[in-house]
């Protein structure tokens, strides 16, 4: 994580145009890539998804980097970059386990607790200031978490607070990102997510491929740890589908929080969240209640009161 030693203030280009039409672009891809793992998750395992989609993957990063994919591999396998990698991989898993049991708005709404912890940490490690309105809109936005989730109440889905911690991971990728990998090329970052998602993928497969029991392994765990099966014409399309957009996501990412203050980014991130639910009822016929819009209301207005109030810097 980075050092919670004070540093002087280090001036960092702003290209805020650019760096929120890539995260736009980017949580966009990132609410289908979602949509079509929760859609896939009754038949095909998340550790065979994680291999194949990033043996596909690599090969097009490297082939993007042309001429200085050595250079980008070299750097993409350094320590920061990595560190970075491993905090989205547990992002991933910790949002992947969630999906099997929740409505697309509402595994949403607990990982984008994502952006408020980037406004706590880029001001307690980045030494950028919100503000007071910055400060608000982590109030508001909260609190339209805690409406959404809605702990306490009969209702709650204990399930619901992994995509919090999916948030969190986030959260540290993203300062990781803007404090110690910001002269990376956003190839380098790719290439080291998805190097780190293949070993995962790897690694959680071994429990299903020992052949260990899941009907001992509680409900969330089939998703995660069950044996690969055979694809057919439609999987291999399915995980050339999320090679694609893994791609985008990674390269995305990586670059918003590079060109733009990680308050504003967050900010936009926040479109995810219109984006879920569109898909979640496209796809799935997710209607949210009432106690969701307003909880969603909630978080949007938290993020355009840092829009509207310029937090984190001008172009």
């Amino acid at each position: 994580m980075v050092s919670g030693t004070a540093n002087p203030v280090v001036q960092r280009p702003q290209r805020t145009s650019r760096g929120v039409i890539l995260i736009v672009c980017a949580v966009a891809l990132m609410a289908l890539q979602d949509a079509l793992v929760k859609w896939a998750s009754a038949d095909l395992p998340l550790s065979q998804i994680f291999v194949l989609r990033s043996l596909l993957v690599l090969p097009v990063l490297t082939a993007l980097a042309g001429r200085g994919a050595l250079s980008a591999w070299r750097s993409g396998l350094s320590a920061w970059p990595i560190s970075r990698a491993l905090c989205l991989s547990l992002m991933y898993l910790s949002l992947y386990a969630a999906l099997p049991f929740l409505p697309l708005s509402t595994l949403a709404a607990g990982f984008y607790t994502g952006p408020l912890f980037i406004v706590l940490l880029a001001a307690r490690f980045l030494d950028e200031r919100a503000g007071r309105w910055g400060w608000l809109a982590v109030g508001i936005g909260f609190l339209g978490v805690l409406v959404l989730l809605r702990p306490g109440a009969d209702v709650f889905e204990p399930a619901a607070l992994l995509p919090v911690l999916s948030g969190l991971f986030y959260a540290v990728a993203a300062i990781i990102t803007r404090g110690k990998c910001q002269d990376e090329h956003a190839a380098s970052l790719a290439l080291a997510l998805n190097v780190v998602l293949l070993a995962t993928g790897i690694l959680i497969a071994i429990p299903g491929m020992a052949g260990q029991g899941i009907e001992s392994a509680g409900a969330i765990r089939p998703f995660l740890f069950r044996p690969w099966l055979p694809l057919e014409t439609d999987g291999f399309l399915l995980i050339a589908v999320l090679a694609v957009l893994m791609v985008g996501i990674g390269l995305g990412l990586a670059a918003a929080y590079q060109l733009a203050a990680p308050v504003v980014v967050a900010s936009f991130d926040y479109s995810y969240l219109v984006f879920a639910a569109l898909l979640g009822f496209v796809m799935f016929g997710e209607i949210p209640d009432m106690t969701t819009l307003a909880g969603t209301a909630l978080i949007l207005s938290a993020g355009f009161i840092v829009i509207l109030k310029g937090a984190g810097g001008q172009e």
